[in-house]
């Protein structure tokens, strides 16, 4: 099954129901007005947004409308808690070789990192930079929403309480990296907000490809339309399973929970490239002495995307454009 979310003049827009193919929806608001209010009743709702799914891809609902991307925000558009990982550790293996960092991580726990949650860009929306001396970079993931997840949960337990995927684009400012991660409280100015890919799917919608805990697919990364990247996620170094039992160690998730892999990363990275810029440049670091791909750049415009083992888009696309940021938003 596919979820979206359309804008209106709420902070938490309107759930619908989109087809397989990405071509229509249908509402949903009967049901469940928000994805909120179905991640949180998910029992009840899911075999009737389920129905819906069915008879909109057989072609019997009658007024289906459209699906345009450009209409929809964040498949959740908000979110009480959103956690990432870095579960791809040869990610943090290359940018410690670049720049002889001395990270001292416990070997086999999870790193994860508190994030903001409350203001999630769509697909399609511009992006604004403050400006290009921000090192603006981008991160290709995929994260799920969990429902009600309890203190002590194990990591083969956790499983079921996950509900829906999506693909991100985890947007990092890295003028600041550095000196956030020196101080040692987590990430600020460094990490404005993160852009999801239009629909939100059930696990189901990945087929074979969700296995041992991991989204085992190439995530594609274009830049101005050129491919940067198409690492898979089996290399992922922690399963969904371990990530969660790791955070719900001491406390309680709740549901609508975000929680991300952390960028795509593959030691093969000669053949498949890279899902953000700092791993290139660090690359280039490594094998000619100097970085010399750029960072963000206004007017820069960034595609995301991953199908299935048919073919056909899953998530359909994140499309952006980075642009001038024009002032103080309310």
């Amino acid at each position: 099954m596919k979820l979206a979310t359309l804008k209106n003049d709420t902070r938490d827009g309107e759930l619908v129901v989109v087809s397989k193919d990405l071509t229509r929806y249908a509402r949903a608001f009967h049901i469940a007005p928000t994805m909120q209010l179905a991640i949180e009743n998910w029992n009840d709702v899911e075999p009737k947004l389920v129905d819906i799914y069915a008879r909109l891809n057989d072609g019997r609902i009658a007024d289906a409308l459209p699906f345009d991307p450009k209409l929809v925000s964040a498949p959740l558009p908000r979110s009480y808690q959103f956690v990432d990982a870095s579960a791809f550790l040869n990610h943090g293996d290359i940018m410690q070789r670049a720049f002889n960092l001395d990270i001292d991580i416990p070997e086999g726990t999870p790193i994860l990192v508190q994030r903001q949650g409350d203001d999630f860009t769509g697909p399609c929306d511009d992006y604004p930079l403050l400006a290009e001396t921000e090192n603006g970079d981008f991160e290709g993931e995929i994260a799920v929403i969990v429902d009600d997840i309890a203190t002590g949960t194990t990591a083969d337990d956790s499983y079921r309480h996950i509900k829906l995927f999506m693909l991100l684009n985890d947007v990092s400012l890295r003028a600041h990296v550095s000196r956030e991660m020196q101080m040692g409280f987590g990430f600020i100015n460094a990490k404005p907000a993160t852009t999801f890919a239009p629909v939100a799917v059930t696990p189901d919608e990945l087929g074979d490809a969700w296995t041992k805990g991991r989204v085992c697919l190439d995530l594609h990364v274009h830049r101005n339309g050129e491919l940067f990247g198409h690492p898979n996620g089996a290399q992922m170094d922690f399963s969904f399973g371990k990530i969660l039992q790791h955070l719900c160690y001491s406390r309680n998730i709740r549901a609508g929970a975000v929680i991300a892999t952390g960028t795509f990363s593959n030691t093969n990275h000669q053949e498949v490239g890279s899902a953000c810029l700092a791993e290139r440049r660090a690359l280039e670091v490594i094998e000619q002495g100097k970085a010399e791909t750029p960072f963000l750049r206004f007017g820069d415009r960034l595609t995301f995307q991953m199908f299935d083992q048919q073919g056909n888009s899953i998530f359909g696309a994140i499309d952006q454009r980075f642009v001038e940021h024009k002032g103080a938003e309310s």
